[in-house]
């Protein structure tokens, strides 16, 4: 991925959620509302806000919980990605 975006913007690939349960119940795609997981793959360099540097939050690798509704979806390389501002990013998903 060679996109650098600019200020608060991140790219984000899609990561598909398990289909089935802890219990091995298959769960079918079009169940739901599936909620938006994904990987950072680019960050910019942060924005200013009234005078103020705002520092990005998230690093390149992080997983993260998204707002699909302030996003913008793109393809390249027959891969999808996605690119939104980091406040439209609800948090940070840490590995037990």
């Amino acid at each position: 991925m060679n996109l650098k975006p600019l200020f608060d913007r991140v790219v984000l690939k899609n990561i598909k959620p398990k289909s089935t349960t802890k219990t091995g119940i298959f769960i079918p795609e079009t169940v739901g509302d599936e909620p938006i997981f994904a990987e950072v793959v680019a960050i910019g360099n942060g924005d200013t806000f009234e005078g103020e540097k705002c520092e990005m939050c998230v690093n390149v690798g992080d997983k993260v919980l998204y707002n699909k509704y302030g996003s913008v979806t793109f393809k390249q390389n027959d891969e999808e990605f996605v690119i939104l501002r980091q406040s439209d990013i609800f948090g940070i998903i840490e590995e037990e």
